[in-house]
Order: C-alpha cells, then structure tokens, then sequence
C-alpha cells in the first residue's frame, strides 16, 4: 500500500509539473491533484523560480464567445472533444494534451496565443456546467462555442461573418486565415 501511495504521489507531482510549464494558475493546481497548496508553491517557486501569480480566476463565460477568444475556444474545444470521445483519458489530461496540440497549431500557422491553459481549463468547466455549449455554423459547419441559454438555429460563426471591427490587424487576418486552413 505505502508504494501506491509514492507512485501515486510521483504521478500528481508530474502532472501539476505540466500543468505549470503550460502556464497553470495555482487555483488550477490545487482543485486539479491531491498535492498540498504547500507543495504546489514550492514546485511552482522550484520550477518557474518565482511565486505564482495572485487574484481570482476569470469567471466569465462572456470572454469565451467575444470574437477571437471564441475562434480559439471554439478550436481548442474540438481538439478537447475529440480526444474525450477518441481516448480514455482523464479529463484533465485531455485538457493538458489538447492545450499541448492547440499551442502546436499556433505555432505551426505563427498565430498569437489567445487562449491561456488557466483559460482553457475554464472552458471545459463551464461547459461540463452547461454554461457554455458548442454548436455547428451553418456555413462552414464548424463547432464554435456558445452561450448555453440562447437560441442558434442560423447560427454563423465570427469565421464566416467576422464582425465589423474584428480582426482589422495584419495578426488577425493572418490568425483567421491560419484557422480556415
């Protein structure tokens, strides 16, 4: 029993180690392992060499359908849902290796990165609470995140019909048509 315990201790400390390099807050360490918020501070100050940020998650569903926010949640929550129902990950893996292949995209197609891990953590939580939901544009028939509680029988996408003050910068032009590719 008291090696489980060790091998399971060596697991929570490799996966809140991940969780750091992606940039996790320590609310997310600490509601994500079992480790003490003691322990996650010193391998937090070990590995990064400072303390963690302080203050208060964000907790607004609103951020996530703004308009680029919602092209790179709605992008990161494909990724996540695919690996849920292709895989039999945990969820918080799933969102580790999906966070992991949403920063490989951006890179690839040299896209800013709009969508922190702390964020995208959110996201699925606000989905799993039926806060938020994705649902298909009827043009391009993508999944874009939503509001729960509204109606979108047509809905279109930012992608399909970018609002009129979107995406006026030489970055996002090039993130939106980094996404459509």
């Amino acid at each position: 029993m008291r090696d489980r315990s060790v091998v399971h201790e060596g697991h929570e400390i490799q996966r809140a180690s991940e969780l750091i390099r992606l940039g996790a807050r320590l609310q997310l360490l600490e509601s994500e392992t079992k480790l003490s918020r003691e322990r996650l501070l010193r391998l937090y100050k070990e590995m990064m060499g400072k303390s963690p940020p302080k203050g208060m998650l964000p907790f607004s569903t609103d951020w996530f359908v703004t308009w680029q926010p919602n092209i790179h949640a709605s992008l990161f929550m494909g990724i996540y849902q695919h690996l849920i129902q292709s895989s039999e990950l945990e969820e918080i893996d799933a969102i580790i290796r999906a966070y992991r292949l949403y920063l490989e995209h951006l890179q690839t197609h040299e896209m800013p990165q709009v969508l922190s891990m702390t964020r995208a953590w959110r996201l699925v939580k606000f989905i799993d609470a039926a806060m938020l939901r994705t649902v298909p544009s009827t043009r391009c028939k993508g999944n874009f995140v939503v509001h729960t509680m509204e109606l979108y029988d047509d809905y279109v996408c930012g992608l399909c019909h970018v609002p009129s003050r979107a995406g006026k910068t030489k970055a996002a032009k090039l993130a939106e048509s980094a996404l459509l590719h």
